[in-house]
């Protein structure tokens, strides 16, 4: 009896060993298959999507851009599985310290362990984004694209890659909505624009983490981006995830969004092209647009907005001309680069002149200046057979009778010259009145002083004084080409 209780407690045991290592067997290829799955769908999705959208052939090769983050670490794997020719280049921005040092090493590694080229580059980003006047971001995008782009022409790679995916094409969407960019912000990102390519726009983050997680893959967190100081990152952790509770497949329905808005834009641009053709018109350093025909494309403040962009002018400025298209000459709108005014049918867009470029000296024996005009100067000895040029652009003077230096800058209130053929003084402001010069033709006017007299108002008048009479021995020519 205690036989064969024995005998049924080892069988049990056996039993009992047999199951469970079956079950882990069975468990461990379970995993494996799902593994091998979800890499095959992954691997399979983004060679279809990269062959459909035209990105690169298999004799390219490519200039990968990594950080050292999830979303890059699995392009260069979906890379290096393709086995396409790629190179890995990394931008150390130095912002985060010791963090950023560590990215640096960990991106160098993995080139290392995929046998590819590495590039990477130490920026100064702060100083450059005070130099320009920038912010942090937006230098950084700066310095890594020029870079990129140099890094590609000199190797001769074909593409850079970026690993864009479908989270970032929401972010931009929803970001560019609160900038009220209009249509062509809604388009989200490109999968193809010149030379930067976007293979990995099919899939979302969370189908990007996944994969990385059931291949085992290595990567590095940032830890800036769990900060919401910045607009991207704000959204992406607190407006996103309270949308998804509306929208679960938010992010796809965005990117669907997006595809049906760059098809859309690409109808409008063809219109807005020929609309620009029929009422844009370049004059001088202006750009004039004609009012009286921009009126026969409606809506007009949609289409105003849309040539009004590239000079800098936001969707509330084109709504204002617009409102204001029959009204009075001489209302002025502004961007940070241009001015705009109304005068009569045309609205006329002229770019400001920048700070500390108000004045420029020379001295009267240079050959030439190019700064803020293209202006060439020439001695010449005035005999009885000299012909004095009389024209606009190409005017002389008394050589003798100017200062060493001469000086070219702006109009300010209380200037005043003696126009040629005249005896008395003339203020410029008035000159500019008699000669009907619009507001714009007064910002753009330059004046030329010896010493402190205004010897000619360039393009225009020169002044009496100095002009060029039988007693005259030498004479500069001044031309101006622009």
């Amino acid at each position: 009896m205690r036989s064969l209780e024995r005998l049924i407690s080892r069988s049990l045991f056996v039993i009992g060993v047999i199951k469970t290592r079956f079950e882990r067997r069975t468990g461990h290829l379970h995993r494996k298959l799902t593994l091998i799955r979800y890499f095959c769908v992954m691997f399979s999705t983004f060679k279809k999507f990269a062959s459909s959208n035209k990105l690169f052939s298999n004799k390219d090769n490519i200039l990968v851009t990594v950080s050292g983050g999830t979303d890059s670490v699995v392009l260069c794997h979906l890379f290096s599985e393709a086995k396409i020719n790629f190179a890995i280049a990394h931008c150390n921005f130095k912002l985060r310290g010791e963090e950023s040092d560590g990215d640096e090493i960990f991106v160098k590694q993995l080139a290392k362990k995929l046998n590819v080229p590495f590039f990477v580059n130490h920026f100064d980003t702060n100083t450059y984004a005070a130099e320009k006047n920038i912010s942090i971001q937006m230098a950084a995008r700066e310095l890594r694209y020029e870079w990129f782009e140099e890094i590609r022409k000199k190797n001769k790679y074909n593409f850079i890659a970026t690993a864009h995916h479908k989270g970032d094409v929401a972010e931009t969407m929803l970001i560019n909505l609160t900038r009220g960019t209009g249509i062509h912000g809604l388009h989200g990102i490109s999968v193809k624009q010149n030379k930067i390519i976007r293979p990995l726009l099919f899939a979302t983050r969370e189908d990007i983490t996944a994969y990385a997680t059931q291949n085992n893959l290595k990567w590095r967190e940032d830890s800036s981006n769990t900060s919401d100081k910045y607009i991207r990152n704000n959204i992406r952790l607190n407006i996103i995830p309270q949308l998804k509770k509306i929208n679960p497949s938010l992010e796809e329905s965005l990117y669907q969004t997006a595809q049906q808005m760059n098809q859309a834009e690409q109808v409008l641009n063809k219109k807005i092209n020929e609309c620009k053709k029929e009422v844009l018109v370049k004059k001088d350093s202006n750009t004039v647009i004609s009012l009286k025909k921009l009126k026969s494309y409606t809506p007009v403040e949609f289409f105003l907005f849309e040539i009004l962009k590239e000079f800098g002018f936001n969707g509330d400025a084109a709504k204002k001309i617009a409102a204001g298209i029959d009204g009075e000459s001489g209302k002025q709108f502004f961007s940070e680069t241009y001015s705009g005014l109304i005068d009569r049918d045309n609205l006329i867009i002229h770019r400001l002149v920048k700070k500390g470029s108000h004045a420029y000296t020379f001295t009267k024996d240079s050959a030439s200046i190019k700064s803020p005009l293209a202006l060439s100067l020439k001695k010449a000895k005035h005999t009885a057979n000299t012909i004095v040029p009389k024209s606009k652009k190409i005017i002389g003077f008394d050589y003798d009778k100017l200062a060493e230096k001469l000086t070219i800058r702006k109009w300010k209130n209380g200037d005043f010259f003696v126009p040629l053929g005249m005896r008395g003084n003339k203020k410029i402001s008035d000159f500019f009145v008699d000669n009907k010069f619009s507001l714009l033709d007064k910002e753009s006017t330059w004046l030329m002083l010896s010493g402190n007299d205004i010897i000619w108002v360039i393009g225009h008048r020169i002044d009496d004084r100095y002009k060029v009479t039988d007693a005259t021995k030498n004479i500069l020519i001044c031309e101006l080409s622009n």
